[in-house]
């Protein structure tokens, strides 16, 4: 009688179930809801979830999974827009989300170690009364685990920095599920490989995180908040590039286009503005300074047509205006009701944005797309929505050509394939032609020492 052998992958969830129990889950609602983010790659559905709540557990199932050669997908929130999370080879797709621990918070040295399923949000609300803030802030409601991952950025990286500036040390659980510790409480080093950069920003494709040590920042005596739109999008990208060659130390510049201020003047009901480019600005610092630096910034935006400087001092004004830009993905969406959208990123030298800002929309209209643009253009980052009819058998298809000339614009004018959206399925194309071929060597090479048997986020970065 022929028996059909036993998968590898069916080893791994009965000797992980010892350990997990029902936490180790083959339910096909569960496998679903892990089987893609929130971009527009196909979705590919794990063998099974398995919800992590220790380091120890997250070693025990890398090292069972390394043994019988099966994937393993870190997951965290799901919102990333590459196609990161995506089990592309299936495997075990291992949720972060329950790992939500904040472990220590050293108000003295303004540092914190925390777990990688905390969001920013949940930091954010721990550490309001000690009079601190973590202030990398993408937008969306991620893990932070996810940022570290992806090398996320955001609002208020023109004045604080990446999720790169604000992390001190990890703790990393390799592919053979060996734990590792990077970095240290301390400001700086200059000891041994810098291990703490590596993954950060591998995309699960080096290790998974397990634990984070972050930098904080004081609550700054007085933030202000304030809109101002113009004539056209030229002009709101000369304001951004003159403030910032000006050396004015804004928290927060976000540029909207008209098409995606007019979807979030809908969607948010943000009354008495009009679709019109705008620009979202913030300031932080002392009463006088952020008095200071809101008029210099008012007066350059005068310069090139800058109207309607409407201001937010108090808390309820500026959290409605700062959640307004962060709802512009579903109100861009929304633009087009049964329509989606393929959301990319390009960031360029700063005095290179209107080139690849202007000429990108420019080109888009030509082509009869419909986009919106939403931009920390502070540090020259912007992300252009390209809305498609999923019934138009070739919406896709030309939504991602879009992305393609987006990008190629973007690399044409010095710049990166992604400011912060990482790389995933969706940006591995672009690789050697921004790299090099020598340098994408160097990559697989450090993949390879790291995970031999390539079961860490398999098809991610690289092809194969």
């Amino acid at each position: 009688m022929n028996t059909i052998p036993a998968r590898p992958v069916d080893a791994v969830i009965a000797a992980a179930r010892e350990f997990l129990g029902d936490r180790l889950s083959t339910a096909q609602a569960i496998r679903e809801q892990h089987s893609h983010g929130e971009d527009q790659s196909p979705p590919t559905l794990p063998d099974a979830v398995a919800f992590v709540e220790t380091t120890e557990e997250v070693s025990r199932l890398l090292a069972l999974c390394n043994q019988h050669g099966v994937p393993v997908v870190p997951f965290g929130a799901g919102t990333s827009l590459e196609g990161h999370v995506n089990p592309v080879r299936r495997g075990i797709s291992l949720d972060l989300s329950r790992m939500t621990a904040i472990l220590e918070v050293n108000a003295e040295d303004m540092d914190c170690l925390i777990e990688p399923g905390v969001t920013r949000q949940q930091l954010n609300d721990h550490l309001r009364d000690q009079g601190m803030f973590f202030p990398v802030d993408p937008g969306s409601h991620c893990t932070i685990g996810g940022m570290c991952a992806t090398r996320a950025s955001g609002t208020n990286a023109v004045r604080y920095g990446t999720i790169k500036e604000n992390v001190l040390g990890l703790e990393v659980v390799l592919a053979d599920g060996r734990v590792i510790q990077t970095g240290s409480r301390a400001r700086k080093s200059s000891n041994g490989y810098d291990l703490t950069r590596l993954f950060i920003g591998s995309e699960g494709t080096l290790g998974v995180i397990t634990k984070i040590r972050l930098r904080l920042h004081g609550i700054p005596e007085a933030m202000s908040a304030a809109v101002c739109q113009f004539p056209d999008l030229k002009s709101a990208v000369e304001t951004v590039i003159t403030t910032m060659q000006s050396g004015i130390p804004v928290a927060r510049i976000e540029l909207l286009d008209g098409d995606m201020m007019g979807a979030c003047i809908k969607y948010s009901k943000l009354e008495g503005y009009r679709p019109a480019p705008t620009l979202f600005l913030e300031f932080h610092g002392t009463h006088a300074g952020v008095k200071e630096q809101a008029e210099a910034v008012e007066a350059i935006a005068k310069d090139y047509g800058g109207t309607g400087f409407s201001w937010a001092t108090d808390a309820e004004a500026r959290n409605r205006l700062w959640k307004a830009r962060h709802d512009a993905y579903w109100a861009g969406v929304a633009l087009k009701p049964g329509w989606r959208a393929l959301t990319t990123d390009v960031c360029v030298p700063i005095s290179r944005l209107a080139e690849a800002l202007v000429g990108a929309k420019e080109e888009a209209e030509a082509l009869g797309h419909t986009t919106c643009i939403v931009g920390h253009v502070g540090d020259g980052n912007f992300h252009q929505m390209v809305l498609f009819d999923p019934n138009d058998p070739k919406g896709l298809e030309g939504a991602w050509e879009m992305d393609r000339r987006i990008v190629a614009r973007g690399l044409a004018l010095g710049g990166t394939c992604s400011g912060e959206h990482g790389v995933g399925l969706g940006k591995r194309e672009f690789l050697e032609q921004e790299h090099g071929s020598e340098a994408l060597a160097v990559m697989r090479s450090i993949k390879a020492s790291l995970d031999p048997k390539g079961i860490l986020n398999p098809g991610k970065m690289f092809r194969n």
